[in-house]
């Protein structure tokens, strides 16, 4: 893929000279494709997943495997029902991630106390130390972009980033 470079020339930044693909954000005109802050969201994402990756192709695991520690390890005894929900993926796409990170021990599952049927979901101590160490490199990421964009980008972002969910998520 070509690096692309902006009128600044700063590698991975979309041109944004006049007359390029480049559409700016345009409110009045629903059709206007905004190709520039696509591609950051491209680039963003590929950068944003590059650490972790690296930690999980050591173990044998990809993304699928860090979706599914993220979210048990953020919320203790969620169910399959709950995970499922979650992460908008099929039982078959789940049950293959999940039984991989319980049988490397990573994750533990647990009957239901009222619902034998029901599996609560817990991490590990291992599987903790994992969760930790794919969120760290992240969350320097996020500090270093954060201090860089200024006062008011947190709020700024989670906003832009809540407005980009599809609203029935919440």
């Amino acid at each position: 893929m070509p690096q692309l470079k902006g009128n600044d020339g700063v590698a991975g930044q979309p041109n944004q000279k006049a007359g390029t693909d480049t559409a700016p954000a345009d409110p009045d005109n629903p059709d206007a494709v905004d190709f520039e802050i696509i591609e950051l969201l491209f680039f963003a994402y590929r950068d944003f997943t590059s650490d972790p990756d690296v930690i999980l192709e050591k173990r044998g695991f990809g993304r699928a495997h860090h979706r599914v520690l993220h979210f048990v390890d953020r919320e203790p005894g969620m169910t399959v029902a709950d995970l499922l929900d979650t992460l908008k993926i099929t039982k078959q796409s789940l049950a293959r991630v999940l039984k991989q990170l319980i049988d490397s021990g990573y994750i533990h599952q647990v009957t239901g106390p009222q619902d034998r049927r029901q599996r609560k979901l817990y991490t590990t101590k291992e599987g903790k130390t994992l969760a930790r160490a794919l969120a760290e490199p992240q969350s320097r990421r996020i500090a270093e972009a954060m201090t860089r964009s200024g006062p008011g980008a947190r709020d700024m972002v989670r906003r832009f980033l809540a407005g980009m969910k599809n609203a029935e998520d919440g």
